[in-house]
């Protein structure tokens, strides 16, 4: 079947892109990208999710709109420092490209990272619970990694290796990023009327579905009075761990272990996902004994 040349198409769900734009463009020539768009939006509804938590759990919002703040500032820088980390080869040498994010690079796990570090301090200056501020917070970070994952869609980025299956992904090799197409996508480049396909794992979707699920459960049943504060955190890094090792696993833009082929956000999932099962143990036993 041809597609007479769109430029995404999911084959097997019959969904047909035939332009596909990753930005828009104002008077005068000025380019916002959709991604932009998304993660702007995806704030927004972080920060109503988190207010709505906070205030069914009698908290005061306005530690919770202060500390948001501080969590957006912190995990852009702590998303980028890690980005560059890890491309130290491209970046090394130029400071602009560096603090150039509009070209992309940024990485979640280093935004979470940093924005933990953030609200460590955060309570510690304020002298507030970490724990019944971390409860509410992560559940805005879900929010937002569901809609950002889009961001990635829009820029035909950040899927996995090649699949035939019912979500299989079809998207003209002239609009993606030549670095992100593995040798295995190259081998099953799919010809319509001339126009070179790579099929892949959307797995930018997977990603997003899998948070939705987490949020979800997180917030009906994570809060639970007999499972005590600090579940729904432990929770978060625990589920979202198990979600980013699978799914990084089919991605081909992995960040790698400099000297290694291990992919580093798959790594840090695994470490994650054995301290959380961990704490879990060691709580459990813990409230057995008391």
């Amino acid at each position: 079947m041809s597609y007479n040349g769109a430029d995404l198409i999911f084959p097997h769900l019959g969904i047909v892109i035939q332009n596909m734009h990753n930005h828009i463009t104002l008077p005068g020539g000025f380019t916002i990208a959709f991604y932009g768009i998304i993660i702007g939006i995806g704030m927004l509804l972080a920060l109503l999710v988190i207010e709505r938590d906070a205030v069914r759990h009698g908290c005061d919002p306005g530690i919770y709109y202060d500390y948001f703040l501080i969590a957006i500032t912190t995990g852009v820088i702590g998303a980028r420092i890690y980005y560059v980390i890890f491309q130290w080869e491209y970046y090394r040498g130029d400071i602009l490209k560096i603090i150039n994010i509009r070209q992309g690079g940024l990485a979640i796990y280093g935004g979470i990272l940093a924005a933990l570090l953030a609200a460590v301090i955060f309570c510690r200056v304020r002298n507030y619970p970490f724990f019944k501020l971390s409860d509410s917070a992560v559940l805005g970070v879900l929010t937002g990694q569901i809609l950002g994952r889009w961001g990635n869609f829009f820029n035909c980025e950040a899927f996995g290796g090649y699949t035939d299956s019912l979500f299989a992904m079809r998207i003209k090799e002239a609009i993606v990023n030549p670095s992100m197409i593995s040798d295995a996508v190259r081998e099953h480049i799919i010809l319509d009327n001339g126009i070179r396909y790579i099929q892949v794992h959307p797995t930018f979707l997977y990603e997003s579905c899998w948070n939705l699920a987490t949020l979800i459960f997180l917030y009906n049943y994570g809060r639970k009075k007999e499972l005590g504060s600090g579940n729904v955190t432990i929770g978060y890094f625990l589920l979202y761990g198990i979600g980013r090792f699978l799914i990084e696993g089919l991605r081909t833009d992995q960040l790698k272990i400099p000297g290694t082929v291990i992919p580093v956000s798959q790594a840090l999932s695994a470490c994650i996902v054995i301290l959380m099962a961990g704490l879990i143990i060691y709580r459990c036993v813990k409230k057995d004994r008391l």
